[in-house]
């Protein structure tokens, strides 16, 4: 998890591949495009690392979690604005479209979904065999979508679709969060605090490594 969560620049290359594709799928109202979208991106374990932190009392992990899903927001959010004034003019009004509709009804419903999906996908997370089902619980809670909706709002200047989806993924994420962190507490991830040190270290020495030779080439 904390490998997958890794505020490289592979993550955050994926996490703009998938909402392009995502505010594609939204533009054009197309729910495959839009699921597609889900199964490429990244950012669900940047949410299961931040709740992982908390029950480790791992600040590292902590701010490292918080700065990856800060960076995520903001990249998805440029991209998806950058889609939009590319593709919305050719796709008529995209206020009207279902994908969009979906997205801007926040609900306590919204949170019971995420919360059940965050369950699973952090159960998921500890039974390896169980891994594969998580692009399930990624197509159950979309935290990409949400932001897509958010980004094709704020290009058009309409802020009730942009604050209500916004909305929609704050409420997705903090399901995930209070979920998986009592499961992560329940099975007594706290003993576990020195590895998961120790996978941080490891994680921010390849970091290190790959900026080193980022800066020779």
């Amino acid at each position: 998890m904390i490998e997958n969560s890794s505020p490289r620049a592979d993550f955050f290359l994926m996490v703009v591949l998938s909402i392009v594709m995502a505010t594609l799928g939204v533009l054009i109202d197309n729910t495959a495009v839009v699921i597609g979208s889900m199964l490429i991106a990244p950012m669900l374990y940047s949410v299961l690392s931040f709740s992982l932190a908390l029950v480790l009392l791992d600040w590292k992990l902590f701010g490292r979690s918080c700065w990856s899903i800060v960076k995520s927001v903001f990249f998805s959010l440029l991209a998806a604005v950058v889609v939009t004034f590319l593709f919305a003019p050719h796709t008529g009004s995209p206020s009207q479209n279902f994908e969009v509709i979906s997205r801007i009804q926040p609900d306590v419903v919204w949170f019971a979904v995420a919360f059940v999906a965050g369950l699973a996908g952090s159960f998921a997370l500890t039974k390896p065999h169980l891994g594969e089902t998580l692009p399930g619980v990624a197509i159950s809670v979309s935290l990409i979508p949400p932001l897509a909706v958010s980004g094709v709002g704020f290009a058009l200047f309409d802020w009730e679709i942009m604050i209500k989806s916004f909305q929609l993924f704050l409420i997705n994420a903090a399901g995930i969060a209070l979920a998986s962190f009592a499961v992560f507490f329940l099975m007594k991830f706290q003993v576990e605090r020195r590895a998961a040190k120790q996978a941080v270290k490891k994680e921010q020495k390849l970091i290190e490594k790959e900026k080193e030779k980022a800066e020779e080439d």
